[in-house]
């Protein structure tokens, strides 16, 4: 069995360090909900698109490290590991920010999985980490990989054209942003997906 697994927000989880960060410079109060996603909405509704968009470079490049991992991905990779199956990172991420400084993005997502995610799993417990400049090439490494599952916490990725069809779409929405769907398997966390996978190794 090969399990696909997204990276950014699937994986990792960066609400706290987004609300630190814009705490930091001063860009938002700090009643905000602890969330990327209000950071991102407040400073939107402020008309300041641009400095989110520069605080995300800062955030994947320069404050990697203090990213922290979603509850039980750790524990779920040394499971699916021990129980054979395979396991790659297939993500999308430019090599450097679209603005401000120019951060490689790929060395320090690369950073955080040796540092963080191998220490807490083992050396051998991922096969495989692809960083793909494109949604359409991220999609064409899942299709190359012959991934038996993807876990993504994009519907919209899911649903890219081109999209194996014998890939099983797992939506991990720790959130309940989304509604079900017949096309997607909905799974609100990391022991969810590990229930959702015991009797199927």
């Amino acid at each position: 069995m090969r399990i696909g697994l997204d990276f950014d927000n699937t994986i990792v989880t960066y609400d706290s360090l987004f609300h630190k960060v814009a705490s930091e410079q001063g860009l938002v109060p700090a009643s905000l909900p602890v969330s990327k996603v209000a950071v991102r909405d407040y400073l939107r509704e402020a008309g300041n698109d641009a400095a989110f968009t520069e605080m995300q470079g800062y955030v994947y490049g320069a404050r990697m490290g203090e990213a922290q991992a979603y509850p039980g991905v750790f524990e779920f990779i040394r499971h699916a590991h021990a129980q054979g199956a395979e396991l790659l990172i297939v993500s999308h991420k430019t090599r450097h920010p679209f603005k401000g400084p120019q951060y490689d993005l790929h060395a320090a997502a690369t950073g955080w999985i040796d540092a963080t995610l191998r220490a807490a799993t083992g050396s051998d417990a991922l096969q495989a980490v692809y960083f793909e400049p494109t949604k359409e090439a991220k999609i064409a490494r899942i299709a190359e990989c012959q991934c038996d599952y993807f876990i993504d916490d994009l519907p919209e990725i899911l649903r890219l054209p081109g999209f194996p069809p014998q890939t099983t779409r797992l939506l991990f929405d720790p959130e309940n942003n989304h509604a079900a769907a017949p096309d997607l398997t909905r799974l609100t966390g990391w022991a969810e997906i590990q229930a959702f996978f015991e009797g199927r190794w």
